[in-house]
């Protein structure tokens, strides 16, 4: 189920939410919570509910044994038992997502391992992150042992953020899942928030995306290099509106039910240099490897030969964070490079040049970035950026003859590119009665028209559920 579908919309939501404010006590609005979860999730596949849950019982009881060993100042066995946990964790995502990835690479070495096909459980990435975080704070001691497992499972459950992220730190929302108070200014909030979210990812994002999809699957001979970059720019633009616009819908959803999540994107197409729009995209991943990753490795605080492998682990390991394929781990190891490149040198030069062609620079690296990310087939990878670097006339009139879809497509672009701008935060209208009922009903109306589009429209593609 996604939050962008008629059944969440019309259903699951509201009957969630009122189940959860009709109740008044705080442990059974979240078992409400708990339960909606479980079968939020359970609405893809209910076995891998199984899965998740084994998850949170390995971080329950290695939590529980890393607490009480290092009450007992048994140093060497809290370790051991953080270590096992850890290996179960990580050994449970490697399994489910990169074990055929690494036999079918063995068997190109000219070995025959067979194995079934093993299906990837949706979020299984995101969720996997969030409890290792629980259980490495812990051995840390930057959070206390959780003993109550439904508050366990609930924090890495909790529907909102459990197939997309973002990816939520225990102790972001310790304290809360306990401790929480729900107030009116907070389902105001939450509710539009969720409602710009949705309309990201209904109104731009799906109709942006078929611009990328009609030419990545037609022939390049039509299409020529023109139209191979205008397909790159509409993939970088249906990427952040479909990431962004859920992440949106999930920071709202988790303020309506009281929880406070973390942002996870701040306006990445505006960056000025490849090292700030990581830092203003996706923020809750890269401050995960950040933290968890990079710093244990000793960040820049060694020599710069082993600082230059710590960031290319970082980034090796990023990109294969997003899937089984080699072309996730190009993608990342380009951005290691390029972020040696300006930590080491380019970046003085860079702040010699005008603003325009600083963000130039940085735009024509990412949107080159989400060719190698998006096109998994090695032969169609090469075609695009073959297409993209050498002059090929387009044949304008073949192009709209071939699918007349792609002039729908292109109706968007424009918006694609203005929205991708901090234009509301520099919009504020007032706190007047008369401009917060406006608001009311510009938010209506924006809501109106997202419900049309999910009605009448079976395209919902959701880029982020295959990680």
């Amino acid at each position: 189920m996604v939050f962008s579908s008629a059944a969440f919309i019309y259903f699951f939501l509201p009957i969630t939410a009122v189940a959860y404010f009709i109740i008044p006590n705080r442990i059974w609005k979240n078992v409400v919570l708990w339960a909606a979860s479980l079968g939020f999730y359970a609405w893809g596949e209910p076995k891998f509910v199984i899965i998740m849950l084994l998850a949170v019982l390995a971080a329950y009881i290695g939590g529980l044994c890393v607490h009480y060993f290092e009450q007992t100042s048994k140093k060497g066995l809290k370790r051991f038992s953080f270590i096992v946990t850890v290996v179960l964790l990580v050994g449970n995502l490697f399994i489910f997502k990169y074990l055929n990835f690494a036999v079918d690479n063995l068997n190109l070495l000219g070995l025959d391992i067979a194995i079934p096909q093993i299906i990837l459980p949706i979020g299984i990435s995101f969720y996997t992150f969030q409890i290792l975080s629980y259980v490495i704070d812990l051995y840390w001691g930057h959070v206390e042992v959780q003993k109550n497992p439904l508050y366990l499972c609930l924090y890495l459950s909790f529907f909102p953020q459990l197939i997309a992220g973002p990816i939520v730190r225990y102790q972001t929302v310790a304290k809360e899942i306990g401790q929480r108070h729900e107030t009116m200014d907070d389902v105001e909030y939450g509710t539009k928030r969720f409602i710009r979210g949705l309309a990201k990812k209904v109104l731009l994002a799906n109709n942006i995306a078929l611009i990328a999809e009609i030419i990545y699957a037609g022939d390049p001979a039509v299409y020529g290099t023109a139209m191979y970059w205008l397909a790159a720019v509409a993939y970088s633009l249906q990427i952040y509106f479909d990431f962004s616009g859920y992440s949106d819908m999930a920071i709202g959803l988790g303020r309506i039910f009281g929880f406070h999540f973390l942002e996870n994107f701040d306006h990445p197409y505006t960056s000025l240099s490849i090292t700030e729009f990581w830092r203003r995209w996706h923020i809750s991943l890269s401050s995960w490897f950040r933290d968890y990753i990079y710093i244990p490795l000793g960040g820049n605080r060694v020599k710069k030969s082993r600082w230059i492998i710590n960031i290319l682990i970082v980034w090796g390991l990023t990109g294969f964070w997003h899937g089984a394929q080699w072309n996730f781990f190009f993608w990342g190891i380009y951005y290691g490079v390029l972020l040696l490149l300006e930590k080491l040198f380019l970046a003085k030069y860079l702040e010699r040049l005008p603003k325009v062609l600083r963000w130039l620079y940085a735009m024509i690296i990412v949107v080159i970035g989400w060719v190698l990310f998006n096109l998994t087939e090695p032969d169609k990878l090469l075609d695009a950026l073959t297409w993209m670097f050498t002059w090929h006339p387009t044949n304008w009139i073949d192009v709209i003859a071939a699918d007349t879809d792609i002039l729908f497509g292109f109706l968007w672009i424009p918006l694609g590119l203005i929205f991708m701008l901090p234009i509301r935060e520099k919009c504020h209208f007032g706190d007047s009665v008369l401009m917060k009922a406006l608001g009311f009903v510009v938010y209506g109306a924006i809501f109106f028209v997202c419900i049309i589009f999910v009605i009448s429209s079976s395209y919902n593609p959701f880029i982020y559920f295959r990680f």
